[in-house]
């Protein structure tokens, strides 16, 4: 038995003593014991446990740490929702079954990635139609959730289109890049950008039309570090910030809610009663937890911050477990990322690398401005905490993009 092998095995015996111990204490806190949350634990060490045995029985040589990792960030979103309503544990463990199928399957199905680089106008076609999807359904229908329109509702299914947008732009952004060439006259060389460059900014229109900002700073960090390492030139992501800044001020002069999240942010406790009330209840239970925090289920956060399961499940964490677990969680998204970025080394394929790195970008920028806005860094903006926050498209498209990074790993 290998040392990798060892470290994995020592590493899931952590994960599941975790659950039990997570479920064990969410049974404790009902009278009688709740014995459906000791199931839900159990069958969650079962599901790690065999996919991990098929991924590592099947394909020995790649990343395993990447399910692992992400196992974990399952685990613990799905105890927290557990906590603050059973329903949404329920239906979250459903979708993290369904992200694991996926995964498993990309990684037994899919043929050798590099074959996919061809499909740049597919990719294109996905961006565009699924970039603006959210804004028409909103447009006819009038329907907006939480003050945006960036949800389509289709009968009992409703689902975020810019969630799979994320995973078409990183693939079209590939195939794209990957034929840059460095070239002496200026022109020529920024011709061969101009139709991702298009591509890109359709997409951050669309995003800031439906006040999806997070969705907005997400693609945008993803187009500028895959921009980077593609050509290698800052001055395109120098070019790229400046027209960025100067977006920023229009959007800002032009749209009413990204100057309502400004004036917000700029100074929370001035609006704690109406509009910063989610913001300073947040960080109330941020102080609330201290370093090691009050107790599983103990906080008060879920019963006074809106969107609690979703956008502030951070808070939650924060206030029943303390700063230091959650910075143990925000290590985790840290190995995540860096598990990811390593795969961009394991493999000789351009369009594979570039896949790797905006994929591992995207889990990154999304896990930074979700909690640089709960902690007021930035302005707040409302998405998902990867792996941890309810949501089934955002599982999903987590689910799938790691199963692309554990094929590149298997190259």
């Amino acid at each position: 038995m290998n040392k990798t092998l060892k470290l994995e095995k020592r590493v899931l015996k952590l994960i599941y003593l975790l659950c039990l111990l997570l479920f064990t204490n969410l049974g404790l806190l009902q009278k009688p014991f709740d014995t459906k949350a000791l199931i839900i634990g159990v069958v969650l060490c079962i599901i790690i446990g065999f996919s991990h045995y098929l991924i590592r029985r099947f394909y020995p040589e790649g990343d395993k740490f990447l399910l692992i990792f992400s196992s974990i960030l399952a685990v613990v979103g799905i105890a927290v929702l557990y906590r603050i309503d059973p329903s949404f544990a329920l239906k979250q463990l459903v979708w993290a079954v369904l992200g694991i199928v996926a995964y498993i399957t990309i990684v037994v199905a899919m043929p050798d990635l590099k074959s996919f680089a061809g499909y740049k106008k597919i990719y294109m076609i996905l961006t565009l139609v699924l970039m603006p999807m959210g804004l028409i359904f909103g447009l006819v229908t009038g329907i907006r959730t939480n003050g945006a329109m960036n949800w389509v509702y289709l009968g009992p299914i409703s689902f975020q289109p810019s969630e799979f947008g994320k995973i078409a732009l990183v693939l079209y952004l590939a195939s794209a890049l990957i034929k840059y060439e460095s070239k002496n006259v200026i022109k020529e060389d920024f011709k061969q950008l101009i139709e991702p460059a298009l591509v890109v900014m359709f997409s951050l229109v669309c995003m800031v039309l439906q006040t999806d900002l997070g969705s907005t700073l997400i693609f945008f960090g993803i187009s500028v570090t895959m921009l980077y390492i593609a050509t290698s030139k800052k001055k395109y992501v120098f070019t790229c910030l400046g027209l960025s800044a100067v977006g920023a001020l229009g959007a800002y002069g032009v749209f009413g809610h990204v100057q309502r999240r400004v004036m917000i942010w700029l100074d929370p406790w001035k609006y704690a009663h109406d509009e910063g009330y989610q913001i300073v209840q947040g960080l109330y239970a941020i102080a609330s937890g201290g370093l090691r925090g009050v107790g599983l289920g103990k906080g008060y956060a879920p019963d006074l911050i809106f969107a609690s399961e979703s956008d502030f499940i951070f808070a939650v964490i924060c206030e029943d477990f303390g700063m230091i677990f959650a910075v143990g969680l925000m290590i985790i998204y840290f190995l995540l990322f860096y598990r990811g970025i390593r795969n961009a080394f394991v493999t000789n394929d351009a369009f594979s690398q570039l896949v790797a790195v905006g994929f591992s970008t995207m889990i990154a920028c999304q896990t930074l401005v979700i909690i640089g806005g709960i902690f007021t860094v930035i302005p707040l903006t409302g998405i998902t905490l990867p792996l941890i926050s309810y949501g089934g498209s955002s599982m999903l498209t987590m689910f799938f993009a790691l199963g692309i990074l554990q094929k590149i790993s298997e190259a």
